[in-house]
């Protein structure tokens, strides 16, 4: 097992942070397993319990390890990346092996308000389909997702059952509305107490709040909102240099 180095620039806590990182990625402390506690690591690589909390404290932070009081501290599940791309639900789940799960927490035709009726490129008053569903991955709530789709676009979709269906492949079966582009806004946010229940997050657990405009043939097809678990999901993206001009 690796040892602090004393005489590193790189900061003692920071040193035990990777070295239990070290422990996590190889499997050596598992998923769910309890890690050493502080008075252990403390003796083990003769560091300050101040030190050592400072280390755990990074990883609780970053999701890596999670406090259970009365317990400890265990190894947490990996996050779930989001894919900043245009891909249903159901798609990214299976991707990933895990089965995806939907139950149906509202159906209604509403009238669109002004606000929304500049998102969908329609009419105030028009009619717009609202559907709001808890999706689940392997049996776990991982988001609310709250749907906005003109009743024009799709006429009769409030009479189709969507549970354990992708949205998405719905429309573009029944209805030709094949999604080819889309814009979306990501922002943090705290869960109010009726979506913190359904996620089974504590009351104040902090969700990503995603807003996406999906198009079909340049035609604004869905304004979707949901609220994702932040401690199931982490973004990831690839930067790119932009290109000078000579």
């Amino acid at each position: 097992m690796a040892q602090i180095d004393p005489d590193s620039p790189v900061p003692k806590y920071f040193q035990l942070r990777e070295i239990l990182l070290d422990l996590i990625e190889n499997n050596e402390l598992a998923i769910g397993t309890a890690i050493p506690s502080e008075r252990e690591l403390c003796q083990r690589f003769g560091l300050s319990r101040m030190t050592v909390r400072q280390a755990v404290d990074h990883l609780v932070s970053e999701g890596r390890l999670q406090r259970v009081a009365g317990k400890g501290t265990f190894v947490a599940r990996p996050k779930i990346e989001m894919s900043l791309r245009l891909t249903s639900f159901s798609d990214e789940m299976r991707a990933r092996g895990m089965e995806p799960g939907s139950r149906d927490l509202d159906r209604r035709v509403v009238r669109a308000s002004a606000h929304l009726a500049r998102e969908l490129g329609i009419q105030p008053g028009d009619e717009v389909h609202f559907i709001e569903r808890l999706r689940t991955a392997a049996d776990e709530p991982m988001c609310i997702e709250r749907a906005h789709i003109p009743v024009s676009l799709a006429p009769d979709l409030d009479t189709h059952d969507l549970t354990g269906r992708s949205l998405y492949a719905l429309l573009e079966t029944r209805y030709g509305l094949v999604l080819d582009a889309g814009e979306l806004t990501i922002d943090g946010g705290i869960a109010d107490p009726g979506d913190a229940d359904l996620l089974k997050l504590p009351r104040g657990g902090a969700v990503l709040l995603l807003q996406r405009r999906s198009f079909a043939g340049g035609v604004c097809a869905e304004l979707g909102v949901s609220t994702y678990r932040a401690d199931r999901y982490q973004l990831r993206t690839i930067l790119e240099i932009p290109t000078r001009r000579a």
